[in-house]
């Protein structure tokens, strides 16, 4: 009897208010759930509570002494507690609160160290407070249903501490969670961690409120990447259908998956025995060219074993590489969800009632799978067997030759000029032509790469790895100013490497509305870092720029080293044109609502003139009448290759090597060459001796049947 009373005079502090008129009257509780409180020492109260449970009616009867009504008479008070919500800048260390939030970065629940598992959720709210919370417990159902950024979410019986200055919330008896859809617009569906739960009309206020704050105060990401928009060096987050599983080793496992989109890479395919590959194998068949193998490492395991055939799945920060095997002349691409946490990385099983994947299912609904089998079917065929015989063979090489191999991007008025009429004319003029390419310059075509200033019109050639190298070394012989770390628009982190010339490294990350962001949206400054380490950081974050330290300010090196690394693309700036800045100028783009950290408004904050990359090839072109040397000077129109990157993909390389070979096949008498279809113009070069006329191919680019 007296543990019912303490359970009793517990329902006082619930909800004071609710017994107010009856203070002293005998109650009987009906309905109610008897739970134990794990937080019970910590937080000084009893160890049981009544858990309120509305589909078990749960009520309160009040008896009423005589005097105030009839002695037998007893008053039923049905329990409906009206909730109070707490905004984030109100919390205080040692309460247990209710409180909405908008979602601004999660981690999909994992298995933690002991047997549960975890999630962790930092929130806001309009009043620019955040709220980090560290969920917990041994069903993963329990814990909020968060799909993405923009989520909104409401807690209940939440318990807040004070850690290293700052306020988080972690679970305790009772918590529940609802979640909602952040989208304005969207339908208010609550996504519940519970069966039971109240949900009032004039809470709905409350949600759409919070979505108009958030479309205008969040950064929330696009639509999930396709598998027809990835690219090398890339974390993108997938939704996606799973339709194969196998167990590759004990810290490695593999998920075939599809989005009814196709990769523009050959992707690769984790060897495993047919026996261990769980799917439908008719199903795996048709769909071959359009899986992808994803291979999930160390915590992620677990989840991925238990994961349904043809469940549908948001697999977070999935991060492409690019890689070719010893025996293979082709780069691949490779999927890989690495081990750990960091930067929300996790695999969320999406219900077939979310709206993404009611789109995902209409659209895989419409893919023909035969297209994609017979697809695979004609590039696995040899010559031999796509051209029936020699015949076939010669007709198709005859067709190529009479077919122009390239197309005109404008001036389609302009009629045809023999060559022997545009070297007898004078400059400047501009010309349509149909002519054979019977040589080019340079044969190896990543000499054709260059780098151009549009301001002074000078080139240059690229720098090799061995200059950045050794400016690298050079600067990292001065030890970073420790007074320049950790200022309000980047966070440091700083160590001192084992090997036998120490060397101190200095990492500085740029925040964005005083947050460290993901990784793929991240710029980053470095000291005292090689080459190797840049290369590393480079594939990893979005930007990476090479500093080191001055008395007042962080500072660019010599121009004669890349000023910007973005994934595989080294960023040049004109020595002649530019006026560095210091690096404090960034922060007027990490003050952005969400910064772009593109190169371009990079080197225009940091006085810095960038260096395009550019083709320069010299085509000696021929027709029945003549011939002449016309030069290209482009950046990636006419191959539709980004000259930037063709230095550090072995890919484009082979890509643009088959271009030309089409364009001009090696061995082929000049009756066998293709036509070109080109605008060039002519232009002037004067110097000190004489005039000189020179030719430019321009508004013109390679047959997309031909690339």
């Amino acid at each position: 009897m007296e543990k019912w009373q303490r359970i009793v005079q517990k329902l006082y502090t619930m909800g004071n208010s609710l017994f107010s008129p009856f203070k002293s009257e005998t109650m009987i509780v009906a309905g109610f759930k008897v739970i134990k409180l794990p937080t019970a020492r910590e937080d000084g109260r009893h160890e049981c509570h009544l858990e309120v449970s509305e589909e078990a009616g749960s009520a309160i009867y009040i008896c009423i002494k005589p005097g105030t009504t009839a002695a037998s008479e007893t008053a039923s008070v049905s329990v409906a507690p009206k909730y109070v919500y707490t905004p984030l800048n109100h919390l205080k260390d040692g309460t247990i609160v209710n409180l909405y939030g908008v979602v601004k970065f999660f981690k999909p629940p994992y298995i933690s160290k002991g047997t549960d598992y975890c999630s962790v959720v930092t929130l806001v709210d309009p009043s620019n407070v955040k709220l980090t919370c560290n969920l917990f417990n041994g069903n993963v159902d329990f814990l909020p249903k968060i799909y993405k950024v923009g989520d909104i979410v409401r807690f209940h019986r939440i318990k807040i501490r004070e850690y290293n200055g700052q306020m988080q919330g972690i679970t305790s008896g009772g918590f529940a969670s609802l979640t909602f859809d952040g989208t304005v617009g969207a339908p208010v569906v609550p996504r519940a961690s519970s069966r039971d739960y109240t949900f009032l009309d004039e809470e709905r206020k409350t949600i759409e409120e919070l979505r108009i704050w958030a479309a205008s105060n969040i950064s929330i990401s696009g639509p999930a990447t396709k598998l027809s928009g990835v690219e090398p060096m890339l974390f993108f987050d997938l939704t996606c259908q799973l339709v194969g599983k196998a167990k590759v080793d004990g810290s490695s496992f593999l998920l075939k998956v599809w989005d009814g989109t196709k990769c523009p890479y050959p992707t690769w395919k984790v060897p495993v025995e047919a026996k261990d590959l769980e799917g439908e194998k008719v199903l795996l068949h048709q769909l071959r060219n359009l899986t992808v193998d994803i291979l999930v490492y160390d915590n992620h395991v677990h989840l991925a074993e238990s994961l349904k055939i043809g469940s549908f799945l948001r697999i977070y920060s999935i991060h492409t590489k690019q890689a070719s095997a010893d025996n293979e002349d082709v780069s691949h691409i490779e999927f890989h969800l690495h081990g750990g946490t960091c930067y929300g990385r996790g695999i969320g099983v999406l219900p077939e009632s979310n709206p993404d994947v009611k789109e995902l299912k209409a659209f895989l609904e419409s893919v023909e799978l035969t297209d994609s089998q017979d697809m695979e079917s004609m590039c696995s065929m040899d010559v031999d067997s796509t051209f029936g015989n020699v015949t076939d063979l010669e007709l198709h090489l005859q067709r190529c030759q009479q077919l122009s191999v390239t197309v005109l991007t404008d001036h389609q008025d302009l009629s045809n000029t023999e060559l022997k009429t545009i070297t007898s004319s004078t400059a400047p003029q501009q010309y349509r032509i149909r002519a054979k390419l019977r040589t080019y310059k340079p044969q190896k075509l990543h000499q054709s790469v260059k780098l151009h200033c549009s301001k002074c019109n000078s080139l240059q050639e690229v720098p090799d790895r061995d200059d950045f190298d050794s400016i690298l070394r050079g600067s990292a012989s001065t030890a970073p100013n420790p007074e320049l770390r950790n200022t309000s628009w980047y966070e440091s982190v700083t160590w001192t490497t084992q090997e036998q010339k120490q060397r101190e490294i200095a990492i500085h990350f740029v925040k964005h509305d005083e947050m460290l962001q993901h990784p793929e949206d991240t710029l980053l400054m470095i000291e005292g870092g090689t080459l190797k380490e840049i290369w590393k950081l480079s594939k990893r974050f979005k930007c990476v720029i090479p500093v080191r330290s001055t008395e007042d300010d962080l500072e660019l090196l010599d121009l004669s080293a890349p000023f910007l690394l973005q994934g595989n693309v080294k960023y040049y700036g004109c020595k002649q044109c530019s006026t560095p800045k210091p690096m404090k100028n960034l922060s007027s783009i990490a003050a952005e609502q969400q910064p772009s950290w593109e190169p371009a408004e990079i080197a225009q904050v940091l006085g810095i003139e960038l260096l395009q990359y550019v083709f320069i090839m010299k085509f000696t072109l021929v027709d029945e009448t003549g011939a002449l040397n016309a030069y290209l000077f482009d950046n990636e129109k006419f191959f539709q290759i980004p000259a930037s990157e063709i230095l550090t993909s072995n890919f484009l390389q082979q890509k643009m090597q088959m271009t030309m070979d089409t364009l001009c096949p090696p061995g082929r008498k000049l009756d066998d060459l293709p036509w070109l279809e080109c605008f060039i113009r002519s232009y002037n070069v004067r110097d000190a001796m004489k005039n000189q006329v020179y030719y430019q191919i321009f508004d013109t680019t390679v047959a997309e049947d031909v690339v």
